[in-house]
């Protein structure tokens, strides 16, 4: 596989690489656990809890990647904008704009229908 060389390439690389349902639902709780945890890290000066955001963050996501989506980890190839999609994908869920967003990216179900 080809370098991505831009963000803008990433993002629907990122999507297709998370196309299973439960891959993005086991991702977002992570990345809401792990913001929570950095927040109390931070506000406590907590190294421990700082130790469990990334715990929280990338465990759950990277066994999703090994047990359910069958690929490795973009993060491994690609952390900074991994970490900006986990972010990314949890705020456009948020907001109501994931399923679009799927569909930009053409990524398809078993049953030919958008995700």
């Amino acid at each position: 596989m080809e370098r991505i060389t831009s963000y803008r390439e990433f993002w629907p690389f990122y999507l297709s690489e998370h196309a299973k349902p439960l891959t993005r639902a086991w991702h977002m709780a992570g990345t809401a656990t792990a913001i929570m945890l950095g927040v109390a890290a931070v506000s406590g000066a907590s190294i421990g809890l700082l130790l469990a955001a990334a715990i929280a963050g990338y465990g759950p996501a990277w066994a999703t990647h090994f047990l359910i989506e069958k690929n490795r980890p973009a993060t491994f190839r690609y952390p900074v904008w991994s970490f900006i999609s986990d972010l990314r994908m949890l705020v456009v869920w948020l907001a109501g704009g994931l399923s679009r967003e799927l569909e930009k990216a053409e990524i398809r179900s078993a049953q030919g229908k958008p995700k």
